[in-house]
C-alpha cells in the first residue's frame, strides 16, 4: 500500500481465537478482498486483545499464524494491503498508555462488552478486559483510519475512539483523524444448525451446530444433512420454519439467489434434497479457500516474509503518529533516543517472523 494515497484508510482487526465458521466467512472474511478496491486497508491479527481471556501459549501462536494465513486464503493481497500481527508493533501499547490517561473511568465502565464478558468470565475479570477499548482506540488512531468495518455490537467502541480523539485533539492540537463506522450491508445472520434460534458459534459445545471454514467436504455435507428443521414440507420462510429459513439464508449467501428463486428451484422437492444442495454448495465454494490455506501453511517462509513486510509498512505509519503524540504530550526526546528508535526498528525488521516453537 503506498504511503501517499488518495484512498480512504480502513483498519480492521481479526482476533486469533481458533476456529472460523461460515458465519465469520459470510460476515467478514470474504468481504475483505472487496474492500481493497476502494480503500487502503490495514488488517491486523489482534493477538494482544486475545489475552483478555486466558491463552495457552502454543495455541495462541498457532491461531495467530492460521488467522494470518486464512486472510490470505480468502483473497487478501499482501501487496495491496498491510497485513501484520499486533503484538509485533510496540506502538500499539505505547499509544494505548497515552490514550488511557485521556480516557475517563466512567467511559470504560459503561462499555457493554465489558459487562457481558465480565459476567461470562467471572473468574478472570482482569484489568485488560476493562481497558481493552483504549487499546482498540490506539489500533485505529495509530493509522489515522478513516473507516472501521464493524457490526452494530462494536459501534460503541468506535464512538469511544472518536470521543478520545476529539478530547486529545482539543487539548493538544490536531493529532488524529476522526474514524467512522463502516457498517456492512444488511447481511445474513447465520444461526446454529442444531438450534436455529441461536446464533452460530464456534464456542458451541456441539460441533454439529456450526460449519467451520476448514471442515472437509464430507463433514460439511453431514452437518447440513443433520440440521434441525420442522416436520412439514415446502422450502419457504414461515413461522415455525426457522430451520429451513436459516438454510435458505446460507444458500442465498453462497449462491446469490433470492428467496423466490430458491423456492422455485426446490418446488416439489423435499427437505433432504435441499439440505444436500446447501451442503454441497457451501463445501464447493469453500474448497479453494481450504486448498489455498493448506498450501500457505506449507510455505512458512512466504508467510514469514509477508508478516515481516507488513510489520515494516505498519510501523512506518504508526511511528509517525506515535512520535507526533509523544511530542505534543511533552515527552523528552534527544538524539540518542532517535538512534534507539532506529535500532529498535531495525531489530523488528530482522526478527519480525513468528516464533516457530509451536
Amino acid at each position: 500500500m503506498p504511503e501517499e494515497s488518495r484512498k480512504p484508510v480502513l483498519y480492521s482487526a481479526v482476533q486469533p481465537s481458533g476456529t472460523l465458521t461460515i458465519g465469520n466467512y459470510i460476515g467478514a472474511l470474504r468481504n475483505f478482498k472487496l474492500l481493497e478496491q476502494d480503500y487502503d486497508c490495514l488488517f491486523c491479527m489482534a493477538d494482544l486483545h486475545a489475552l483478555t481471556v486466558r491463552q495457552e501459549p502454543a495455541a495462541l501462536r498457532k491461531n495467530t499464524l492460521e488467522a494470518y494465513a486464512m486472510l490470505l486464503a480468502c483473497g487478501v493481497d499482501p501487496k495491496r494491503s498491510i497485513v501484520f500481527v499486533q503484538s509485533q508493533n510496540p506502538h500499539h501499547t505505547e499509544l494505548m498508555w497515552a490514550l488511557n490517561c485521556y480516557t475517563q473511568f466512567g467511559e470504560l465502565s459503561r462499555m457493554t462488552q465489558f459487562k457481558d464478558k465480565s459476567a461470562r468470565y467471572a473468574d478472570n475479570v482482569n484489568a485488560g478486559l476493562f481497558t481493552y477499548p483504549t487499546l482498540m482506540a490506539a489500533d485505529i488512531l495509530l493509522y489515522q483510519a478513516d473507516y472501521v468495518p464493524v457490526g452494530i455490537d462494536q459501534k460503541q467502541h468506535v464512538e469511544l475512539t472518536r470521543d478520545i480523539a476529539q478530547r486529545m485533539n482539543g487539548v493538544l492540537g490536531n493529532l488524529f483523524t476522526m474514524p467512522e463506522c463502516l457498517f456492512p450491508k444488511a447481511g445474513a445472520k447465520i444461526m446454529a444448525l442444531t438450534d436455529p434460534t441461536k446464533k452460530m458459534s464456534k464456542s458451541d459445545p456441539n460441533p454439529k451446530s456450526y460449519v467451520a471454514v476448514l471442515d472437509p467436504k464430507d463433514t460439511v455435507i453431514k452437518k447440513f444433512k443433520s440440521a434441525v428443521t420442522d416436520s412439514g414440507s415446502g422450502i419457504c420462510r414461515a413461522e415455525g420454519k426457522e430451520g429451513i429459513g436459516n438454510l435458505m439464508t446460507i444458500y442465498s449467501a453462497f449462491t446469490g439467489k433470492s428467496d423466490e428463486e430458491i423456492a422455485a428451484e426446490f418446488e416439489g422437492r423435499g427437505y433432504g434434497d435441499f439440505k444436500l444442495a446447501v451442503g454441497e454448495t457451501v463445501a464447493d465454494v469453500l474448497a479453494p479457500v481450504r486448498e489455498r490455506f493448506a498450501a500457505l501453511m506449507q510455505d512458512r517462509a512466504y508467510l514469514d516474509a509477508c508478516c515481516a513486510e507488513g510489520l515494516e509498512q505498519a510501523m512506518r505509519i504508526s511511528q509517525r503518529t506515535r512520535d507526533k503524540v509523544y511530542k505534543k504530550i511533552g515527552f523528552f526526546s534527544s538524539q540518542s533516543s532517535f538512534y534507539a528508535v532506529f535500532n529498535i526498528f531495525s531489530f523488528h525488521k530482522l526478527y519480525s517472523t513468528f516464533n516457530r516453537e509451536f
